[in-house]
């Protein structure tokens, strides 16, 4: 048999057990003991999903208006973590509901496109654009998360670094998608000058799977507008995908986004352009079904995510909160 020590500090003193203890019975032979008088001090910014972090800066890359339609910034690559205080959301219930489709709109054209994809200019209005209504009504933890990043990568690359890094990342995702654009019109038997650009020939390696389902193709980069609630948008593509007619949009990402719940607002961007293509009367057909592609820098093939007439309700829903809260900033700062 052998005697086992055990310290334990209480109310400032320490007081000596010593245990008989059988060999039998002994699984481990040594303790680690913290002491409360050694305590590492911990930072506000500690137990963060780094992945969800990761990705909340596709407010500023997910633009697709003639103003801000290209991305402005790519995703960060650091594992830096941070602690949202605490913050009580209320539950918000929609005032005025209107419904994705357009019940005054025929649906006889939905099988007939155009020879030549559409190609609509945005219109000169004061009417809200989508990415201006989910970045201004972006959630407070979202924006947080989003502002320590913007903080750090300064500290990380200077305040001239990091404007020359958002410039060179905007002409990227223009590059992007003036090739996506331009990819589709081949393909469709159309005749459009591309040059190569080596900066964003793994995105375009990385979408080609998806490419080979995409037919019928109906709008490129074409505007479209709620005729009803008065939002537009800048549509990256309608087409066909395995058959099924769908809003597609085209993200770039450095990090796996698997699932949609790790595209975050990008959903209800989609749904809202839906919306608005069968409320616009520029648009002779209407659409119930959106594609996300998720194209990665390192080339690997991208995700695509198909939401289905269901699941563009729930966030056409979404969507329409978000825009009754934009619309009621505007109220308040006018008065």
């Amino acid at each position: 048999m052998e005697s086992f020590h055990l310290l334990i500090r209480k109310n400032g003193s320490l007081t000596v057990f010593t245990t008989l203890l059988s060999e039998k019975n002994i699984f481990h032979r040594s303790l680690t003991i913290s002491l409360p008088f050694y305590k590492k001090k911990r930072t506000g910014y500690e137990n963060i999903d780094s992945p969800k972090y990761g990705n909340l800066i596709h407010y500023l890359t997910s633009g697709k208006d003639r103003s801000d339609r290209s991305k402005l910034f790519e995703e960060d690559n650091a594992g830096y973590q941070y602690k949202f205080p605490a913050h009580k959301t209320k539950t918000k219930l929609l005032k005025n509901w209107i419904p994705l489709m357009n019940p005054k709109k025929s649906s006889w054209h939905q099988k007939i496109h155009p020879r030549l994809p559409l190609q609509i200019d945005m219109q000169k209005n004061n009417w809200a654009s989508v990415t201006s209504v989910l970045h201004q009504t972006m959630p407070v933890e979202q924006a947080f998360y989003l502002e320590k990043w913007k903080q750090r990568m300064i500290l990380n690359l200077g305040k001239e670094g990091f404007e020359e890094y958002v410039k060179s990342t905007f002409q990227k995702g223009k590059n992007f998608h003036a090739a996506m654009e331009a990819l589709l019109l081949t393909k469709g038997n159309f005749i459009k000058e591309q040059k190569e650009d080596t900066s964003i020939s793994n995105y375009i390696m990385s979408v080609k799977h998806v490419l080979q389902n995409i037919t019928g193709v109906r709008a490129l980069e074409s505007a479209v507008q709620h005729e009803a609630l008065y939002y537009q948008g800048l549509v990256d593509c309608i087409a066909d995908y395995c058959g099924t007619l769908c809003v597609i949009d085209w993200k770039t990402s450095e990090k796996p986004k698997p699932f949609l719940q790790n595209t975050y607002d990008n959903p209800l961007q989609i749904a809202a352009y839906i919306g608005a293509i069968n409320h616009d009367s520029n648009y002779d057909f209407q659409v119930n079904c959106g594609l996300l592609v998720v194209a990665y820098k390192d080339g690997s093939p991208a995700h695509s995510h198909f939401m289905n007439f269901e699941l563009c309700s729930q966030y056409w829903n979404k969507w329409l909160l978000r825009l009754e809260e934009f619309k009621e900033k505007g109220k308040n700062n006018t008065v």
